[in-house]
């Protein structure tokens, strides 16, 4: 502690700033990483030797980046956080974020963990400096540095331009140990030479934002916490004061306490040194008194004052025993998206804000007169409240300004969202465009507006330049404001209508535009609804748009604002030039406070204004720099001519051409004749005056023609001439087509030039690549045959001794070779129960059985009868005198068809395989019965005398029976009851013990009502498919009184409030946070309009969302709750927990094997991948190693395959293996960033992932091969699904569920839940399992 007490008396002695010595040690003589040079780097995740406590959180890792900034996650692109404000997505530390570059030797960026004794005590130090009481007991055993020293601001240079020379140098620390952690961020003198960066999309208009210094929670599974965050500065001038203010006495060293869950508390509020002002203190609004310096907190849910620290509220004023002054010069406020108190101004009145109030209500009547005292929740929080003679009005506070309703910060940084729709003619072109993204940036410092609307399409778009109103309404709203004057804003608030319309000349074209205004978001974003229809010129590509600067007045009353004008703009192609002009008109609807006075006249000046368009983007951009004064006395409107206002003699379609002053002329556009003052369609057709060629038709229209061609004929290149129509080439024929040689796969023409490719049959993949199929692999061969494989195909051909086409293969009579069948046995062993591995029986001379039969292997030994069947009673176990036998005739035999039922062995699967043992029915006498069905799968075939399945009769579960021949089948297929119990009854060996179930049948087949364990006594009833009934199940000794399963009761429980059935159909599932919502399809479009919540989860975050097609039940993942749960989609059903919180820490990623009847999981706190039956018992662990960030999950159940990914920062990968757990292996592991959704399309056997790192959609073949790229621009991915031609995937940038078309990638639809709030997983729930095996 010497150390650091010297260092802290040095630095107070200077007093001034933070020398450079002030820093912690650092530099690659300190063992320090470097992180590499560039723009936007980061390193990689830095494992701590133990983990540290950062808001309320665990972090185990750290990550530096090049943007001045620390997180516990990597990092998104910098666009996606970089110049924007607080909160971020991610858990920030950041001691002066900004678009920083270290490219081309412009300083270093070093870090590195940290033990050594003159570090802790250096920073035990400053830590204690600024928090003398609650952290004089503290000890840090670790500490965490990260230094940028002299990095510059990101440039883009060009030939005429040098690098900059303002480099910057600054620190922060974070020291810690197991139960608390402190930030230190030090900025020693002359670190800090530029104070903001010019953000990269700044349309050529010189624009510097400030850095930002804060700390931010980000998003996490904890809705009370998103959003959080905590800003020291974010003005120039609260950042020129970082080196020489402080919050602990010594300059440039600020502290801040980070290990809480709730809150960042800054140093110097408990009696630390004194602190150096941050800036000096402003003049005190009336009705306000001062207060001590402390930074300001930040979050987005409002908390209660607590004492001894500081209080995170609302984006309101907090009240005066919490209020602080800021950084920034002004009063520090906590902020909040959720306000739940104020302080009411002039009344002091603390109330609850009405969000949701009606516009209404602003009626000022003196007979019902309406007084603050009743109104005041109808004010902003940044407002005030005044009564009036005849009512009241709203008033902004200082430091604020808008209409009183709606308050924003003077000279911060606004955005606005929106949506714009339209039906326009461009020409000839009609062009529709709806809910297309409009988003503004304003910089209210300077008046400066930036407008960028994205999607409109072609030509509607590049049409749209010369509408420089379209954003010279936010150069209104947001004007810098002169003395005396207020800009649109401050007089509309956030609620308004504006309606324009815009005539063009010389050709007339009028349009007419609608925005509305509806209020202020959560982040005081201004949200805007615009609406475009009419018509505007062509405008040709290649073209750029000039706008002058202009002028025009505006003029105010109680309830609209008004304003007119005539604007030039210059159309430039190459060195060609063309002025062309319009005329506007506009009004604004306002609901303004009647007892203010608004100016009469106001006049906007717009010095900059440019209009573009980004044909890569296509993205239309306006930006203009404006600012609004009062209007000269003798400022008048321009004399308008008498084409401008309508008062001109011409006669539709004549053209008024303006002249000198109020003169003009009419002339008959093209097409017509006259002398302007009337016009008559010249037809071209008929006079010979069109350039239509051969083999087209010519069509007259008003002022013009169109050419057709005749049938058989297509447009020529000029648009005039038709030219026979070319048949198109066959790829195939032409062999200009991908697929696989001629001897594997067919090329299929589509007939519209291109071709498709399917393998031949024998062949599986995707007509490009064909690989044989091995039908060997199945059994298709009578177990009397041998299969042998060939390319494309196979054959069977029946053993020596049988005769038949290997398909069917019988015993040759008369063959002189024929075997008998205990040397038919030797020569082809079989397996014989129960010892699992097979028995060669021994022959006598004759070929016949031995009495008696030993095991070679296992020492058993048993009497066998003539037909070699083993005698009950007889076995001997090894080491033991084994059984005297008689001769063979002399013993009782067994039928074999008795035999086979007693020792039921693997029955040959013919066609279509069953997989498990069969046990053959027999008639009275023993012999087979002709109709056979398994037990379990539902098959059925016929047989013959011996028991040999007949070729062709087999018949595939659920359809009606084969007729076999004489004696006709008497048993009905066993139902799913007598199915169950005969697996069951097999399974135990035939006779159950007391404590195993074995469910109770009626006579019908159908499950008995009464189901009950065994001897236990426990004893529920059943619905008709076997399901138990909930709250039936009765103790030992009571029986519940069931109904008969086939019969239900008539009526049935209501849903509960918080269950909305679903209709049939196919339909999407999400998961939102506490609920999961209902999303149908009509084809593939989204049903938006039909969407509701399914579910409501209240207190949990459901992740991992599947659909158990048999059951009609869905089964999800909740982190909230450390659980795995389940429910049915039929009215009333009842959410059950399969997995409870033992054992669970982060269950993400889920998914559902229909035909195993299992579930499987990924755990990101335990880094396993789990199973379990559907029910959650057999529970295992199939991986619990070479995992670090497990998160989505999907199976193929017909093939048997599973598939994960984990989206390890350092090592991302997708993995596969086997439903069991066998052959893992990586399929993917380059090119992949943050795979965080994942499907399996069960129709194109295509396995499909969602990447929030490359931004990429990607599928590939389940062995990893075929990959390829379906859309290169995703948003933020989380989970995707896969049906038809569509994916459907969460986005947590939009909050919402985008469609994306398989075949071509584009986008294709989205649906935004009203509540917005991150979206997890997604499944598609079909009327049928998808994926079975035909």
């Amino acid at each position: 502690m010497r150390a650091a007490a010297a260092l802290l008396a040095a630095v107070l002695a200077l007093g001034a700033a933070l020398p450079r010595p002030g820093l912690l040690p650092h530099g690659p003589a300190r063992g320090d990483a470097r992180l590499r040079p560039g723009d936007d780097e980061s390193s990689p995740g830095l494992l701590l030797r133990r983990a540290l406590r950062l808001y309320g959180r665990a972090a185990r890792r750290l990550y530096v980046g090049t943007n001045g900034v620390i997180s516990s996650q990597d990092f998104p692109r910098e666009t996606q956080y970089v110049d924007d404000d607080f909160p971020t997505d991610f858990p920030v530390i950041a001691p002066f974020l900004a678009d920083l570059d270290t490219s081309g030797d412009r300083g270093n960026i070093y870090y590195r963990q940290d033990d050594s004794r003159d570090v802790l005590e250096q920073a035990l130090g400053y830590i204690q400096a600024g928090f003398p009481r609650s952290a004089a007991a503290f000890v840090p055993t670790n500490a965490f540095i990260a230094t940028w020293e002299e990095v510059g601001a990101y440039q883009e240079l060009s030939q005429d331009t040098e690098p900059s020379t303002k480099l910057n140098t600054f620190q922060a620390v974070i020291a810690y140990n197991d139960e608390d952690t402190y930030s230190i961020f030090l900025y020693p003198e002359g670190g800090l030479q530029f104070l903001g960066t010019r953000p990269k999309e700044s349309y050529n208009v010189q624009l510097e934002l400030p850095a930002r210094v804060g700390f931010s929670w980000g998003d996490s599974d904890d809705p009370k916490r998103d959003g959080l965050f905590h800003s020291l500065a974010s003005s120039e001038r609260a950042l020129r004061g970082l080196e020489r203010e402080s919050n602990t006495g010594i300059p440039g060293v600020w502290v801040f306490h980070v290990g809480s869950t709730e809150h960042v508390e800054p140093g110097g509020g408990q009696g630390a040194a004194p602190a150096v002002p941050q800036s000096p203190p402003e003049p005190p609004n009336p009705g306000t008194a001062s207060y001590p310096h402390r930074a300001s907190s930040h979050t987005a849910m409002a908390q209660h004052p607590s004492h001894g620290g500081p209080v995170l509220l609302g984006f309101v004023p907090a009240r005066r025993d919490t209020q602080e002054p800021r950084g920034d010069g002004g009063t520090g406020q906590s902020f909040s998206a959720n306000p739940s108190s104020y302080s009411s101004g002039q009344h002091g009145v603390g109330v609850e804000e009405d969000v949701h109030f009606n516009p209404d209500v602003f009626t000022y009547s003196a007979a019902s007169r309406e007084t603050c005292a009743q109104h005041h929740g109808q004010c902003s929080p940044h407002a005030f409240c005044t009564d009036y003679a005849a009512g009241f009005c709203c008033h902004c506070r200082a430091s604020f300004y808008g209409n009183g309703r709606q308050c924003l910060p003077e000279g911060a940084v606004h955005r606005l969202n929106g949506k714009v729709s339209g039906s326009l003619r461009v020409g000839r072109a009609s062009v529709r465009f709806q809910d297309v993204d409009l988003h503004a940036y304003i910089v209210g410092s300077d008046g400066r507006a930036y407008t960028a609307i994205s999607g409109v399409p072609q030509p509607a778009a590049r049409a749209l330049l010369p509408l420089l109103p379209l954003g010279g309404l936010f150069a209104w709203l947001f004007a810098l404001e002169e003395p005396g004057s207020e800009n649109g804003f401050s007089i509309t608030g956030a609620e308004f209508t504006q309606n324009l319309e815009v005539v063009f000349y010389p050709g007339g074209e009028t349009v007419q535009v609608t925005q509305t205004a509806e209020g202020l978001g959560p982040d005081n974003y201004l949200s805007l609804r615009t609406h475009i229809q009419g018509e505007v010129p062509f405008l040709p590509e290649n073209v750029t748009i000039h706008i002058t600067p202009y002028e025009e007045l505006y003029s105010y009353s109680s309830s609209a604002v008004t304003s007119s004008g005539h604007r030039e703009y210059v159309v430039a192609a190459g060195t060609a030039n063309q002025t062309l002009s319009y005329r506007l008109r506009q009004n604004i609807t306002v609901a303004g406070c009647p007892h203010a006075r608004p100016p009469a006249r106001q006049r906007l000046s717009v010095a900059r204004a440019f209009a573009l368009f980004d044909s890569h983007e296509h993205v239309l951009r306006y930006a203009l720099a404006a600012r609004i004064g009062p209007a000269p006395d003798d400022a008048e409107n321009p004399g308008a001519s008498p084409c401008h206002d309508g008062s001109h003699a011409c006669e539709a379609p004549a053209r008024c051409q303006p002249g000198v002053g109020t003169e003009y002329t009419c002339e008959c556009p093209a097409g017509y004749r006259g002398d302007g003052r009337g016009c008559r369609d010249v037809d071209e057709c008929s006079e010979g005056l069109s350039q239509c060629g051969p083999f087209s038709v010519c069509l007259n229209e008003p002022g013009s023609y169109r050419c057709e061609c005749r049938g058989g004929y297509q447009p020529a290149g000029d648009g005039q001439a038709c030219v026979p129509l070319a048949p198109p080439s066959d790829p195939c024929e032409a062999g200009r087509h991908r697929c696989a040689p001629g001897d594997r796969a067919r090329c299929l023409s589509r007939g519209d030039g291109h071709a498709t490719c399917e393998c031949l049959p024998g062949y599986t993949g995707d007509g490009i690549h064909c690989s044989d199929v091995d039908e060997c692999a199945e059994s298709p061969c009578h177990p009397a045959a041998i299969c042998y494989n060939t390319p494309g195909s196979f054959s069977c051909r029946c053993r020596p001794g049988y005769a038949g086409d290997g398909f069917q293969c019988t015993y040759a009579e008369g063959n002189p070779q024929r075997l008998t069948p205990c040397q038919h046995e030797r020569m082809y062993p079989r397996e014989v129960p129960p010892l699992g591995d097979g028995h060669v029986p021994q022959c006598d001379e004759q070929g016949r059985y031995r009495p008696l039969q030993c095991h070679s292997s296992s020492g058993h030994c048993w009497c066998v009868d003539a037909a070699g069947q083993e005698i009950a009673g007889t076995r001997t176990a090894p080491g033991t005198t084994p059984p005297r036998c008689g001769s063979p005739e002399s013993i009782q035999q067994l039928t074999p068809c008795e035999h086979a039922r007693m020792y039921p062995r693997e029955v040959p699967p013919g066609p279509s395989p069953v997989g498990d043992g069969h046990v053959p029915q027999c008639d009275e006498q023993g012999r087979y019965r002709p109709l056979q069905c398994h037990s379990s799968s539902g098959h059925c075939w016929c047989v013959d005398a011996a028991g040999q399945e007949i070729a062709g009769t087999r018949t595939a579960p659920g359809t009606t029976p084969p007729r076999c021949g004489s004696p006709e089948p008497t048993e009905r297929p066993p139902s799913m009851c007598e199915r169950w119990r005969q697996s069951l009854l097999e399974h135990y060996g035939g006779s159950p013990r007391g404590d195993q179930y074995v469910p109770q049948c009626e006579p019908s087949g159908d499950f008995a009502p009464l189901q009950c364990h065994g001897d236990s006594g426990y004893c529920w009833c059943v619905e008709q498919s076997g399901r138990e009934i909930p709250g039936t199940r009765s103790e030992p000794g009571t029986t519940p009184p069931c109904l008969p399963s086939v019969a239900p009761p008539s009526v049935r429980p209501e849903p509960r409030p918080d269950v909305s059935p679903p209709a049939s159909g196919t339909f999407l599932l999400y998961a939102q946070g506490q609920q999961i919502g209902y999303l149908p399809l009509n084809g593939t479009r989204l049903h938006k309009e039909a969407a509701k919540t399914l579910l409501s989860l209240h207190g949990s975050i459901v992740v991992g969302i599947d659909y158990d097609c048999r059951d009609r039940m869905i089964y999800w993942t909740d982190v909230a709750g450390r659980s795995i749960s389940r429910a049915g989609l039929e009215p009333g059903s009842e959410p059950e927990t399969i997995i409870s919180s033992a054992g669970l820490i982060s269950p993400e990623g889920l998914a559902v094997d229909h035909l195993r009847r299992a579930v499987f999981w990924t755990d990101s706190g335990l880094d396993r991948i789990e199973r379990a039956r559907l029910d959650g018992s057999e529970r295992r662990v199939l991986f619990d190693s070479d995992l670090v960030n497990p998160r989505a999950i999907a199976v193929d159940p017909v093939r048997g395959n599973l598939y994960w990914t984990d989206w390890n920062r350092e090592a991302p990968k997708i993995e596969t293996s086997t439903v069991n757990g066998a052959n893992r292996r990586v399929l993917v592991h380059t090119d992949i960033g943050l795979p965080n959704g994942l499907t399996f399309d069960p129709f194109s056997k295509l396995l499909c992932w969602a990447d929030a790192g490359t931004k990429h959609l990607e599928c590939t073949f389940p062995d990893g091969t075929g990959r390829r790229v379906i859309q290169s621009n995703l948003n933020y991915p989380f989970s995707i699904v896969s049906y038809a031609n569509h994916f459907y995937h969460t986005d947590w940038r939009r909050d919402g569920v985008i469609a994306v078309n398989k075949e071509t990638g584009s986008f294709t639809d989205e649906y935004l839940p009203e509540q917005r709030s991150h979206l997890y997983g997604i499944t598609a729930v079909y009327p049928y399992c998808p994926g079975a095996r035909k």
